[in-house]
Formats: structure tokens, C-alpha cells, sequence
């Protein structure tokens, strides 16, 4: 169920939770709903998350968010994407603080979307490729401060090198799970079979509710994974049922999407394309003359 509340106020810092505090980035779109959500976590020395995009105001208000003798120790990123990545660099000096991540914008392609990657395809206008971060965390890593653990968990598909953090008995879900929306999974970047078992991987962990990069928290957590791996296996009957007969992902899209904005076309197409690569790598489609979005795909 959609949730219907109003979104906080940007650069105004809401308290969650015990230890948890939200900071709204002034950046609202399609793709970011009201704007990305950065997260303080503990008391005293405190871990953010998701600092966002580069904007100054946003900076001053997660220093700002700061109660008197607390510091940042700890910046976790997510996935580097501009609108949860890109301040981290600014947010690290002022606060004198390790940005903590996965890996740089492309680290953690499989060997498919690399392949893609070399013949020519481009990532999304929003990857963050000067990120890199001080500390690189791999699945299962494990970092704390005096009033809070983190547990970092590889989620790849929406980005290859995506994390959730796993924090008492929430997860922070960046992109991978939002309640407003499904994710964007476009190559080489997005992967879906990836998206798929790392979806499924947060449905089974038993979690309380998911704090996203972007919306409101998420109360029932394995059932809004279980809904978002239901929809994209509709999507994929839905592409199969299409390619009845050979067809462009221009030719599919109005069966998928038809009532899509303009503006939001190209991550629909590319988000046609990932079910595309999925299938073909499952054998189920082919693609003539290669694999590629100006293709023309059929059944096998």
C-alpha cells in the first residue's frame, strides 16, 4: 500500500528511533521521490548514511543534525550513484571521517555486463564514476562504534557494488528495496538476475522494517520483497508474451509502459533491456545481430 504521509521537510533533522535520525536532501524527482534520505545512526559518535548528492545546503544540514559533542566517525555509501554518493568526499573532510563502501561505480560487474560494458554500452547519466571510497567492504563485514554495529550485506542488481547495512533489527535498503516505487535495474550497471537473489536474499532476513535510500521506512519488509519479486516476474511474462513475434525494446515498451512520461522513458528501456539480458542469459530469447538495446529479440 502506497504510503500516503507527508514527507519530512528537507534539511530538517526527523528522529526515527532510538539512534536513528533522517535528514531529507533538498533533491525531489521521479527518480528520488521527495529527495534522498540520509541517515544518522547511534549517539555520540555517529555513523551516517547516504550522505547524497553534492549540494552545500545538505552538508551544513546533516552538521547541523549534530547534538552538542557528537561527531561523525563512519560514512557508509550505499552504491555510488550522484544522489547518495556524491557529498561524501565534502562530508568526509569536514567531519575528518572514512567514507565506507563496496568499491568504486563499476567494481562488482559480473563477467555478462562487463562483456557489455567493453562493447560499448554506457552506464546511467547518474553513476558517480570519480567515487571511491577510504575503507572497501565486502558481504558480511562488520563495522562498529560505541553505540551501534553495522552489518554490510552485497546486494547487487539496482548497482553492482550496492550495499544494505544491516543495523539491530532494521536494514537499510538504499535502492534495492523502496515502498513507493520498484527499482530502476538497467545494464551494464543493473543486473536482474543479480537484483533478483538479493531481493530475495532481504526478504528471508527476518528484519523489523527497511529504512530506503529514497520514501518512507518500510513496516513489512518480506512482503514488500515478495511483491517487488512478483512484479518483475510479471514483467517478464509480459516481454515474453510480446515477443510472440520478433521485436525491437522500442516495440515493447508501449505493451509495458504506456502511459510513461517522457522523461522517464530511458530508465524504462533500460529497465526493458535487463529483463532482455535475463532471459537471453537464461536461454529463453535471442537477440539479433547481438546482444544489445537496438537488437531485435525473439523467442528461442
Amino acid at each position: 500500500m502506497p504510503d500516503t504521509r507527508p514527507a519530512p521537510r528537507p534539511g530538517i533533522a526527523q528522529h526515527l528511533a532510538p539512534g536513528l535520525r533522517r535528514v531529507l536532501a533538498p533533491n525531489p524527482g521521479p527518480m528520488t521521490q521527495a529527495g534522498t534520505n540520509t541517515y544518522l545512526v547511534g549517539d555520540g559518535d555517529i555513523a551516517v548514511i547516504d550522505p547524497g548528492p553534492d549540494l552545500p545546503g545538505h552538508l551544513d544540514a546533516i552538521l547541523r543534525a549534530l547534538r552538542p559533542g557528537e561527531r561523525i566517525t563512519h560514512i557508509f555509501v550505499t552504491h555510488a550513484h550522484r544522489d547518495h554518493s556524491a557529498l561524501a568526499g565534502a562530508l568526509g573532510r569536514a567531519a575528518d571521517a572514512p567514507v565506507l563502501a563496496f568499491g568504486t561505480a563499476t567494481e562488482g560487474r559480473s563477467a555478462a555486463m562487463q562483456a557489455l560494458a567493453a562493447d560499448g554500452l554506457e552506464a546511467g547519466a547518474g553513476l558517480d564514476a570519480a567515487f571511491a571510497p577510504d575503507i572497501r567492504l565486502t558481504d558480511g563485514a562488520e563495522v562498529a562504534g560505541p553505540s551501534w554495529r553495522m552489518t554490510a550485506l552485497h546486494t547487487p542488481g539496482h548497482a553492482a557494488g550496492h550495499l544494505c547495512l544491516r543495523w539491530q533489527d532494521a536494514v537499510f535498503s538504499g535502492d534495492t528495496v523502496m515502498g513507493w516505487a520498484s527499482t530502476v535495474v538497467a545494464p551494464p550497471d543493473g543486473d536482474l538476475g543479480a537484483y533478483m537473489a538479493s531481493t530475495a536474499r532481504l526478504a528471508r532476513l527476518g528484519a523489523r522494517v527497511f529504512h530506503p535510500g529514497h520514501g518512507a521506512p518500510i513496516a513489512a519488509p518480506a512482503a514488500r520483497c515478495r511483491d517487488l519479486l512478483a512484479h518483475r516476474r510479471a514483467r517478464e511474462t509480459q516481454i515474453l508474451d510480446r515477443l510472440a513475434s520478433p521485436a525491437t525494446i522500442r516495440d515493447i515498451m508501449p505493451a509495458i509502459y504506456p502511459d510513461l512520461p517522457p522523461g522517464l522513458r530511458p530508465a524504462g528501456m533500460g529497465t526493458v533491456f535487463g529483463h532482455l539480458v535475463a532471459l537471453a542469459q537464461g536461454g529463453q530469447v535471442r537477440a539479433s545481430p547481438k546482444l544489445c538495446p537496438d537488437a531485435v529479440f525473439s523467442r528461442s
